[in-house]
């Protein structure tokens, strides 16, 4: 029997086996491709980190919505009619912040409590953790502010307010023409009823969604405000106005938790105004609420107001838009490296020959910034505010 010849099919196997190869190779691409398409849609649920107020569908579009659209049509998270935009800087400012840079609002007063503003950079002194900083930036000049003004919405407002938004647009009208507000109503939970905006109208009818009811989460309502003006402010300086009439009774934070988040952002100066002489809890409740607001604003820098009438609120709102457009602007790099972290006083001193002794306002301390900025070691203080029913 004649053997057959197995050359010629080993070659044809080898063949056949050479062409599979260089189409597999070839497919490759195509199929890693499509594999990897799945993770790039995933990607934008990482936003989802950053706290921020859910925002109420009710007010009318900010009227900067045009100007932070993204370029991408087709993009599904596209800010949608009411929702917060993305973060935009525009131009105007003449303060510019360095990242390692600690920028600090300062207020000065005299013995008589009056304004202070004819000082000089060489008349300050800033000292962290009692040890001498160079002033790197200097400014005393009216810059534009991102302002959140925050209304208690508690059924207890009910009656007080028809007066407190007079109180709070006046606020906006004494305040420079360039700064943005939002309208943040609370109540058990908090809602931007109006985002971003300097038209005094839209403001306005954020003001007029009153829903006066439930309890007082005026904790919660802080921190997502803070991290409003943290995440979408176009200015580089930034305020918090509280109005309330109680202390806080629904929030899932407590004061410290609160006033940490405000440090880690290293945020707002915060003006608080407690409406606090109708209590009808013989004081205890009123003593609690002051002392909750004096610690806020006095961390922060700012100023707590307790009037005895709702008469005397614009005139408050009034004092308030003054001093904000009448602060020093004060930078410095920390002599602590930021990773060292842990929390740092500060102590700011002004003197001059032509002055008695004067009082300096600023905020108490912060913590540095690291790699992940603004990130709060409690998670508790992660506060997203829940959706509008």
């Amino acid at each position: 029997m004649r053997h057959c010849n197995k050359r010629p099919i080993f070659f044809l196997f080898l063949l056949l086996a050479c062409s599979v190869a260089v189409r597999a190779q070839s497919a490759a691409p195509v199929n890693s491709a499509q594999q990897a398409a799945p993770p790039a849609q995933q990607a934008p649920s990482a936003p989802e980190q950053q706290p921020s107020l859910t925002v109420d569908r009710d007010p009318i579009v900010s009227p900067d919505a045009a100007d932070n659209q993204p370029v991408s049509p087709s993009n599904p998270n596209a800010p949608k009619p009411g929702s917060t935009l993305e973060h935009g800087q525009k131009g105007g400012f003449t303060f510019r912040r360095d990242v390692d840079e600690v920028v600090l609002n300062a207020t000065v007063l005299d013995g008589d409590n009056h304004l202070v503003n004819d000082l000089t950079q060489d008349d300050f002194h800033v000292f962290e953790d009692g040890t001498p900083q160079t002033i790197a930036a200097f400014q005393h000049q009216d810059i534009p502010v991102s302002m959140g003004i925050l209304v208690d919405n508690s059924g207890s407002m009910r009656d007080k307010r028809a007066a407190v938004n007079t109180a709070a647009l006046d606020l906006v009208k004494a305040s420079n023409p360039q700064d943005e507000a939002f309208i943040v109503n609370f109540s058990d939970e908090a809602f931007i009823d109006q985002d971003f905006t300097s038209d005094l109208n839209k403001l306005r009818d954020g003001l007029a969604h009153i829903d006066s009811k439930g309890g007082t989460a005026l904790y919660d309502a802080v921190v997502a405000s803070a991290d409003q003006l943290a995440k979408n402010a176009k200015r580089p300086k930034q305020v918090l106005v509280i109005v309330t009439d109680g202390e806080d009774n629904a929030s899932s934070l407590n004061l410290e938790q609160t006033i940490r988040r405000i440090q880690d952002l290293e945020g707002p100066v915060v003006y608080s105004i407690g409406l606090l002489f109708g209590d009808e809890g013989g004081g205890r409740e009123a003593r609690r609420a002051k002392r909750a607001l004096q610690m806020l604003s006095n961390e922060t820098g700012g100023i707590a107001y307790f009037p005895h009438s709702l008469a005397e609120v614009d005139q408050i709102c009034a004092e308030v838009a003054h001093d904000i457009r009448n602060q020093y602007t004060i930078g410095y790099h920390s002599t602590k490296p930021a990773s060292q972290g842990g929390y740092r006083m500060i102590n700011v001193q002004a003197s001059a020959p032509k002055h008695g002794k004067l009082i300096v306002r600023t905020k108490r301390g912060y913590y540095p910034k690291t790699d992940k900025a603004g990130a709060t070691a409690d998670p508790a203080a992660q506060k997203t505010a829940p959706a509008k029913k």
